[in-house]
């Protein structure tokens, strides 16, 4: 039976999927639409199977901050490429999974994954994506938080990078605290400060740097003050 371009451009607009494989599904489903959607559905979790193993280590940080900054919610979708990172499409999805890890107080991806989106679940979603752009795309992180204080977000240039910052008290400044946030980024401290910092980690280091005098010729007695 012939195809129409209509025809395949809706299925497109309903599933996300390339206009050949559309035609494909409507021309084994014989036009009908609900069995085409089902038959892409299938391909996705077929195609998400084949890659479930492929390294998916491109994708975008997204964080979400209420109006008061009392609120909050981050999430981090991987893909294989920064082809498929870069495309609009992939954004849209990814701001709207953020909207749902916010709107649902979300504690985990896992949890995201379980939510209801557009009429199915994000998992499953998740699974259409993959079956339409052909890449593996997961959600390695996402969470939901509040405070008593004040959120504050930077997001690297790339969106590869991003950091939410809790401040104790309210956002009066957000360029200054938005600074704070970017240095964050950049040192990525281990701690908020020195009485927060592991024991262990400070015996590490201080063993490290007795290891460093030593190999400078400092004496051992010296290098142990």
């Amino acid at each position: 039976m012939s195809i129409s371009a209509k025809d395949v451009a809706k299925l497109r607009e309903m599933t996300g999927a390339g206009m050949m494989d559309c035609k494909k599904a409507l021309t084994e489903t014989k036009g009908d639409m609900d069995a085409a959607v089902e038959f892409l559905r299938k391909k996705g979790q077929q195609v998400s199977e084949k890659r479930a193993d492929r390294e998916a280590n491109q994708g975008l940080i997204m964080i979400h901050i209420s109006d008061d900054h009392k609120q909050a919610a981050a999430i981090e979708i991987n893909c294989e490429t920064d082809f498929v990172a870069r495309n609009d499409d992939f954004h849209q999805k990814a701001q709207a999974f953020l909207e749902t890890a916010f709107s649902e107080k979300v504690s985990s991806a896992d949890d995201l994954l379980t939510k209801a989106f557009d009429g199915r679940t994000v998992a499953d979603a998740l699974t259409d994506m993959t079956g339409a752009i052909g890449e593996k795309i997961e959600i390695s992180r996402a969470f939901f938080a509040s405070t008593e204080g004040g959120f504050i977000d930077y997001i690297h240039p790339g969106a590869q990078l991003g950091v939410l910052a809790e401040f104790d008290g309210a956002i009066n400044n957000a360029d200054v605290a938005r600074d704070v946030a970017m240095q964050v980024a950049a040192m990525n401290p281990i701690a908020v400060n020195r009485d927060s910092v592991d024991g262990d980690v400070i015996q590490k280091e201080l063993e490290i740097a007795k290891e460093q005098l030593i190999n400078e010729g400092k004496p051992a007695e010296i290098a142990e003050k």
